[in-house]
């Protein structure tokens, strides 16, 4: 196989050069085969104090080509997947909120983009017999997809390290984390919260 493009290389290199917080592990994998010539993915978890609470997969394809329904050689695509407390886990308003985690984080990071769509899907299921967890459990999935642009204040390049300050910012918000420097109050071994 010939070499990578350098606007891909480029692109890769901007992408994974933002690092993550603490609670947020990112490893390369295997990127889809037939999506487009050249991709990367990383997958990403989030833990917190009781586990993991959400994973993801984060794409760059590249098709020098272009591909219609793109507007662009380049394109990004997140699946997501955040375990929801009982709770919330009623809300109707849920998936418009998991929307904004994606929104937000574009928004928040600068990142310019175009062809932004997506889903937002909802799943409980209910464990029996002597499968191991909670008797019910409730996820948020979210899928989406954008053309990054090039900045407006750039020089006609598209820098993707915003696309990947979005990204990290989406698992923060989909895992329930608290801002960066913030601890949240714990809960006494009874269950009781604390008062101080």
């Amino acid at each position: 196989m010939s070499a990578a493009p350098e606007v891909f290389r480029q692109a890769v290199a901007a992408l994974t050069s933002p690092q993550p917080r603490a609670e947020i592990e990112l490893s390369e994998v295997g990127p889809p085969k037939r999506l487009a010539p050249w991709a990367h993915a990383l997958a990403a978890e989030a833990n917190g104090p009781a586990g993991e609470l959400a994973t993801a997969r984060f794409v760059l394809l590249h098709d020098p080509d272009g591909q219609e329904a793109w507007d662009g050689v380049l394109r990004l695509v997140v699946y997501l997947r955040a375990e929801l407390d009982p709770e919330v886990a009623d809300d109707p308003l849920l998936p418009a909120v998991g929307w904004s985690w994606l929104t937000d984080g574009l928004e928040n990071a600068g990142a310019s983009f175009t062809a932004l769509g997506g889903t937002v899907t909802l799943t409980s299921s209910a464990r029996f017999g002597d499968i191991a967890g909670p008797s019910r459990s409730h996820d948020l999935e979210l899928r989406g997809s954008w053309t990054p642009t090039p900045s407006v204040f750039g020089d006609g390049g598209i820098d993707l390290r915003p696309h990947g300050e979005a990204f990290h910012e989406l698992m923060a918000s989909a895992a329930g984390l608290p801002p960066e420097g913030v601890a949240l109050l714990g809960r006494r071994p009874n269950g009781a919260a604390r008062q101080d």
